[in-house]
C-alpha cells in the first residue's frame, strides 16, 4: 500500500500569521523613515519569502544596500515577536490529528525562514507528527520549485520520525546571526515531475505559488480560501476549500484515505 503525505503551506494555511508579519515590516520601515501600508496590502505583498516581503514594501527602486538594512531591522523585530499575535485558523489542529490518525504523513513547505518556520510549527504542533519541516534554507530552492515535493515524499517513503527541527526560543544571533538577509533563492532545479511509486502526494495552500508547485510536482492542488489570496487566485487548483472540515473531505477523496 502506498504511502500518503499532504504538504501544506504555512503562512495562510496553518497559521494565520499577517499581523506579526505586517508589524515587523512597519518597525523595519519606520526605522528608515518609510511609508508603512495596511494590513490587507501585506496580503498581496506575502509570498516567495521575507526578502521579497521586505522588497515589495519600500518604495519601487530601492537600493539594495537599503533592502538589506530594513531586511535587518525586519528580522532583529520578528523574531523577538514571531508568536505574538500569530494563531493557528480554526479547526487545523483538528483536521491534522485526523489526519495523523488515518496514517497520513504530514509536511510543512514554506518560503519563511527555515528558523521561523520551525519555531512556529514547534510553537502550536508540538504534538503534531510532520515527517519533513521545509522552510527558505540555504541550498533549498523556494516553491513552486518541485524540490520541496520531493523532499516530504522521500521523507514519507523512508518513514522519517518527526521533524521537529532545531529551535531556539528566540533566535539568539550569537547563535544563528543573521543569515535570512544573506540567504538567496537559488536557481530552478528544472526537475521533472516528482515520482515516487510507493508515495502519494497532495499539496495544500492559500495561494497562485502553492498551486505551481503542486503542477511542477505532478501532483493534486488544493486550495484554501481563509488564507492571504482572494478566492479568484486559486481558480486553478483542483479543488478548493472553504473550511477545515471541507479540507478533510477532500483530502480523503484525493488520497483515498478515511
Amino acid at each position: 500500500m502506498k504511502e500518503v503525505v499532504v504538504i501544506f503551506d504555512l503562512d495562510g494555511t496553518l497559521i494565520d500569521t499577517i499581523g506579526d508579519l505586517s508589524a515587523a515590516v512597519e518597525y523595519a520601515l519606520s526605522q528608515g523613515g518609510f511609508p508603512g501600508h495596511t494590513v490587507e496590502e501585506y496580503r498581496r505583498m506575502v509570498g516567495h519569502g521575507i526578502r521579497n516581503l521586505v522588497t515589495r514594501a519600500l518604495p519601487e527602486g530601492t537600493s539594495e544596500e537599503t533592502i538589506d538594512l530594513t531586511l535587518g531591522r525586519f528580522v532583529d523585530y520578528y523574531t523577538s515577536h514571531i508568536d505574538v499575535l500569530s494563531r493557528p485558523y480554526h479547526g487545523i489542529h483538528e483536521l491534522l490529528r485526523n489526519l495523523s490518525a488515518c496514517g497520513v504523513r504530514l509536511a510543512v513547505a514554506s518560503n519563511k525562514f527555515q528558523e521561523g518556520t520551525q519555531a512556529l510549527i514547534h510553537r502550536f504542533f508540538e504534538d503534531i507528527p510532520f515527517v519533513k519541516i521545509l522552510g527558505n534554507a540555504p541550498g533549498l530552492p523556494l516553491k513552486p520549485d518541485p524540490a520541496v515535493v520531493r523532499i516530504a515524499m522521500e521523507a514519507a517513503s523512508a518513514g522519517t520520525p518527526p521533524d521537529l527541527g532545531r529551535v531556539h526560543s528566540r533566535f539568539a544571533e550569537a547563535e544563528y546571526g543573521r543569515w535570512p538577509v544573506v540567504c538567496q533563492q537559488i536557481g530552478p532545479l528544472a526537475m521533472p515531475a516528482v515520482s515516487l511509486p510507493d508515495v502519494k502526494a497532495v499539496m495544500v495552500g492559500d495561494s497562485a505559488t502553492d498551486i505551481k508547485t503542486a503542477r511542477n510536482a505532478g501532483i493534486p492542488a488544493v486550495a484554501v480560501s481563509w488564507g492571504f489570496r482572494p478566492r479568484t487566485d486559486l481558480e486553478a487548483a483542483d479543488a478548493i476549500a472553504d473550511t477545515p472540515e471541507q479540507l478533510l473531505e477532500i483530502i480523503r477523496i484525493f488520497t483515498g484515505k478515511n
